[in-house]
């Protein structure tokens, strides 16, 4: 148990610091999008190297830490869609919605997994595990953090909604790319 707590804290800490991005992003775009970009690449030159017996020392035991048994001997998905998804939005979307969907997948699924996981009894019919208190967790959080930014609390609460009905689904890592996405869509038809 205590290395499993270790383990989804680890994976879900590298969730929380994209949490972070928009900071950054509203202080230098480029920057965001080529580093961002060079973190997509250089993973996958990583994963290649670590999957053909060539380790890199400090990048391949990251990934072996915060990998899911689902992901031994095969490439770990999860960070080049988590880079993805963020990429995504700051290409394709105005800056208060992009960071919307940012928030959604840094906050909403880090939370809704480490509350589901270590706190949840009340399993989600058909969402592959999912649990009532994770998603009461995403809920709560990303409802926080719209209502800081938007200052709109209606708003803010559909949106909430959205974002847990969103990361209820059992997309495995690609809800790294349809969380963001889908909540930036959501965000522009309320005119963020």
């Amino acid at each position: 148990m205590r290395r499993d707590l270790f383990k989804e804290l680890f994976r879900k800490s590298i969730h929380f610091c994209s949490a972070f991005i928009p900071l950054i992003d509203s202080w230098n775009h480029t920057f965001v999008l080529w580093a961002l970009t060079g973190a997509v690449v250089m993973f996958c030159i990583e994963e290649f190297l670590r999957l053909n017996g060539h380790p890199v020392p400090l990048v391949s035991k990251i990934t072996e830490t915060a990998a899911r048994k689902r992901d031994q001997g095969r490439f770990v998905l999860g960070p080049v869609t988590l880079c993805l998804g963020i990429l995504t939005v700051l290409l394709v979307f105005p800056p208060m919605e992009a960071y919307l969907g940012i928030y959604a997948l840094g906050l909403g699924d880090g939370i809704a997994s480490l509350a589901g996981r270590f706190l949840g009894k009340n399993s989600i019919p058909y969402a592959g595990g999912k649990t009532i208190e994770g998603s009461a967790a995403c809920f709560l959080i990303v409802f926080i953090a719209f209502s800081l930014v938007t200052r709109d609390l209606v708003s803010s609460a559909v949106l909430a909604l959205f974002t847990t009905i969103m990361e209820a689904f059992p997309l495995k890592d690609f809800d790294n790319l349809l969380i963001p996405v889908a909540v930036a869509v959501a965000a522009r038809s309320f005119g963020f």
